[in-house]
């Protein structure tokens, strides 16, 4: 699919070094879109770059856009918010953990909003594409900090929407389930039981993204089924609830075998010298 409108935009995309976001610049690109790629990891977004022709605006996501401006000739069509942390545990992690999820899941976009909305609302055009995630539809077990902070971007995305549309300003909420990158290698075992079992490719989701641009649909899912789960979730909360608890039941019970298992071998291996 060709997106007319993606032709000669100038596009950002934070978290550009790999994963969604590497995919997203090299499909941007192909529309003929001149993209800036963002990644804390310099020489992860100058190999990006290099793939496609791209400028490079490597640093901190939250404060990329004058750069990526300049970088860009000026001015910033599309902005890809798509940069984020997947800390796990729950009320126990410390103090450090959540705020790092909520600095880059949520306030990264903020603050790249903040910078973008003069210039966008003045020419009454615009384009703000955060990756959410489906954790931010529903939730993530074994990841609490994960879960609220995506809940927290899907939240602003949507204030974005209902705020500005009709000033010209367009707000997308991507929220694919399980994709296979990096960060799902260190999702562990909730990871195993939940995301990889549908686990899709970081291609698979730009191409969503674009069809979604293309519709003009504000919520784009990779994974369809998440609309059913979403849909299941607003209307009986209950039963939905009682499902995920029982996934969460599964979770335990796999952290539970794995924990007895190294202790397992160390038995067999002491009978084996006895």
């Amino acid at each position: 699919m060709v997106v007319e409108a993606l032709s000669g935009a100038r596009v950002v995309v934070t978290g550009a070094g790999g994963g969604i976001g590497a995919a997203l610049a090299r499909r941007f690109a192909a529309e003929g879109a001149r993209v800036a790629v963002n990644d804390l990891d310099a020489d992860a977004a100058r190999a990006t770059a290099a793939e496609i022709d791209a400028a490079v605006v490597p640093g901190d996501a939250s404060g990329v856009v004058p750069a990526a401006r300049t970088a860009l000739g000026g001015t910033i069509d599309v902005f890809c918010a798509n940069a984020g942390v997947g800390t796990g545990g729950g009320p126990e992690a410390d103090e450090d953990a959540w705020e790092l999820a909520w600095d880059v899941n949520v306030m990264s976009h903020v603050r790249a909003a903040r910078d973008l909305l003069p210039e966008w609302l003045e020419r009454g055009s615009g384009r703000f594409v955060s990756t959410v995630s489906a954790a931010g539809l529903l939730t993530m077990i074994g990841a609490a900090p994960y879960s609220v902070t995506k809940h927290g971007a899907l939240a602003f995305a949507e204030w974005l929407s209902l705020t500005y549309r009709h000033r010209g300003v367009r707000a997308h909420a991507v929220c694919p389930q399980g994709v296979r990158t990096a960060m799902l290698s260190t999702t562990g075992p909730a990871g195993d039981l939940v995301l990889a079992p549908t686990a899709i490719e970081p291609e698979d989701v730009a191409d969503a993204v674009i069809e979604g641009i293309a519709a003009e649909r504000f919520l784009i899912l990779p994974h369809p089924e998440v609309a059913g789960y979403y849909a299941a979730r607003a209307a009986e909360p209950e039963r939905w609830l009682g499902g995920m608890n029982k996934l969460q039941r599964q979770y335990e019970q796999q952290l539970a075998a794995a924990e007895e298992r190294p202790a397992d071998a160390a038995g067999a291996e002491r009978g084996g010298r006895a």
